[in-house]
């Protein structure tokens, strides 16, 4: 079907966010055109605005408006613990939890040899430098249960290993709720080695 070129070019803009094929993306453009000026206005201004104003922490690689972020600027944090995570939505997460309190470091990615990633490509030497400071204590490993984050922590372990910090993996398994018949048979061994004394 032939749209006019604003339409057309809307949907094209659309369908370059992820997970958006070209009916989603031709509902959201319709969509559009029923708002009110002033709420695409605001929504463009919002758009303009994140990409200009929202970057990389130069400490831990969280995103963030000021440099260096919140999380890293408040002195109330534990200065001894870093939690390794891969996207900094991994971040918000934990801090919905508000059970941690330590430091974060954000690899923004994870080593994927298939899709030609490696160390050097994600924020592990600034990893690297970090722990250099003597007061760190202990490194968590966060990353996602996929091959590629299991990978990833264990090529940040085994290049911590030497320097004594001690080194965690966060545990995997069963979420709460889960029935057990659903499980794959890779949680399941997760859950089972996770296991601790009632």
């Amino acid at each position: 079907m032939h749209y006019p070129e604003p339409i057309s070019k809307l949907i094209d803009s659309f369908m370059k966010l992820p997970t958006i094929g070209p009916k989603t993306a031709s509902r959201l453009a319709f969509f559009v055109l029923k708002m009110e000026e002033d709420t695409v206005l605001d929504f463009a201004k919002a758009l303009v605005d994140a990409k200009r104003n929202i970057h990389f922490c130069s400490v831990c690689g969280h995103i963030t408006d000021t440099d260096p972020c919140y999380i890293c600027e408040d002195d109330r944090r534990d200065r001894t613990t870093i939690c390794v995570v891969q996207d900094p939505k991994d971040v918000i997460a934990m801090e919905k939890m508000r059970d941690y309190n330590g430091l974060y470091h954000v690899l923004n990615g994870a080593i994927s040899p298939m899709e030609g990633v490696g160390p050097e490509d994600i924020n592990v030497p600034s990893l690297l430098t970090r722990l250099q400071d003597e007061t760190i204590e202990e490194l968590i490993l966060a990353t996602n249960p996929t091959v590629e984050g299991e990978a990833t922590a264990m090529y940040i372990s085994r290049l911590v290993k030497p320097s004594g910090i001690t080194t965690t993996r966060i545990a995997h398994g069963l979420p709460v709720g889960a029935d057990l018949e659903y499980a794959d048979e890779v949680t399941l061994s997760r859950a089972l080695e996770g296991r601790r004394q009632l």
